[in-house]
């Protein structure tokens, strides 16, 4: 994994994979290599070099120091940071509209950032930074319905939101397992883990045909202009850097750029290439028709050999539910309705808002039913369009 560190903190052990700057100011040749020596080691101290970048999977991390034996650090090491406060939880109906309009200032903010890119401005994360902590936030209060409203997007702003969608996903899918790490560099990873797509011709991206082989290759080249675009840029967090390269490796090494399987590849990317591969799948793209979410998983069960990590393909089905909030499904009855939250009991028995019945085609007052306190069941997943609803009209009856 690449890392970027000051000069001062290199030691004997450390793979450079790059050093920043003009290549002039170092005194080597190569630019990659184990630091083995303290001649060589002293060499880089004393150039003009500031900083570089190792690569913790061939050398040693960056060890961290205690703080000092200070008065002023002993008494923040014996107090305790005050706790904040855990954001309480509301219904999906009420969280919607917040959802709603974080949702349309992110994508603002990313089509922004990602236009300048294509222009080949420098990427400034500064206006989709805060965004990050407000999706963060609405997903505390209720993961399903910022989930559910990226999934209203089209072919021309998928890129735009699909990067939205995969912020979300990620900080979801980072609570359910737990991790301890950077929320807000996990949020940002999956905000920017496509912004190499803004070096491909448009053309290619848009195609609504099958790509040919030299497109797709193109295609597969934007993880790495991704990465590149952001070490230019100055993006020194190792999680962003880290899902933008390797967000289409598989745990089988098939994937791309780098081929990378097992132990190779890290939980980040593990996470990037679940929630990527979900949101993409359930889109409508220029090609094809976006699945049901509940399809989707199923799907992605059927690919989970090779493809995605066990664990954290599970965590993400924990994380969103087996029928994802704003699934249409019929029940037993014959009565249509929306999965509006998940049981903590079942993944099977979801909340369902009951809205439309199939034996007399018409509208019903819609009622919320818990299926874990019923006796009914959920019959089959059903496709909006075949009803002449469209996802928006799903979205209206959930906030009513």
């Amino acid at each position: 994994m690449l890392k970027k560190i000051s000069v001062s903190d290199l030691s004997i052990g450390m793979y450079i994979d790059k050093f920043d700057g003009n290549w002039l100011k170092h005194p080597f040749w190569k630019a990659s290599f184990k630091l083995e020596s303290s001649k060589d080691l002293n060499s880089i101290k004393n150039s003009e070099v500031s900083h570089l970048w190792i690569d913790t999977s061939k050398g040693d991390d960056v060890i961290s120091t205690p703080p000092e034996n200070t008065k002023d650090t002993a008494e923040k090491a014996t107090t305790p940071a005050p706790a904040k406060a855990k954001p309480a939880t509301v219904s999906l109906e009420k969280e919607m509209l917040n959802a709603q309009q974080t949702l349309t200032k992110a994508k603002q903010a990313v089509t922004d950032m990602f236009k300048q890119a294509r222009m080949g401005n420098t990427i400034s994360t500064e206006d989709v930074s805060p965004l990050v902590d407000e999706i963060s936030e609405s997903i505390n209060r209720n993961p399903a319905a910022i989930i559910c409203i990226t999934r209203i997007k089209n072919k021309d702003d998928y890129t735009y939101l699909h990067s939205v969608a995969v912020c979300a996903l990620m900080i979801a899918l980072g609570k359910q397992l737990n991790y301890t790490g950077d929320m807000h560099a996990l949020g940002m990873a999956g905000l920017l883990h496509d912004v190499g797509k803004m070096f491909i011709p448009e053309d290619i991206l848009n195609k609504p045909g099958k790509l040919t082989d030299e497109e797709f290759e193109t295609v597969k080249n934007h993880p790495l202009k991704g990465w590149e675009a952001l070490k230019e840029s100055g993006e020194e967090s190792e999680a962003v850097l880290d899902v933008c390269l390797h967000h289409h490796e598989r745990v089988d090494g098939k994937g791309y750029p780098e081929n990378l399987s097992g132990d190779n590849l890290s939980l980040l990317a593990r996470m990037g290439a679940v929630c990527d591969v979900y949101d993409a799948i359930t889109s409508d793209r220029s090609y094809k028709k976006g699945w049901e979410p509940a399809d989707a998983l199923k799907k992605m069960a059927e690919w989970q050999t090779g493809h995605f990590d066990d664990k954290v393909f599970k965590a993400f089905v924990k994380a969103i539910g087996i029928y994802p909030s704003g699934t249409l499904v019929k029940l037993k009855s014959g009565r249509l309705g929306i999965v509006t939250e998940q049981s903590d009991k079942s993944l099977l028995k979801p909340k369902i808002k009951i809205f439309f019945s199939t034996s007399s085609n018409t509208p019903i007052p819609t009622k919320t039913i818990d299926l874990g306190r019923s006796q009914e069941s959920i019959a089959s997943i059903e496709d909006p369009e075949n009803w002449g609803f469209d996802r928006q009209h799903l979205i209206d009856i959930i906030s009513q």
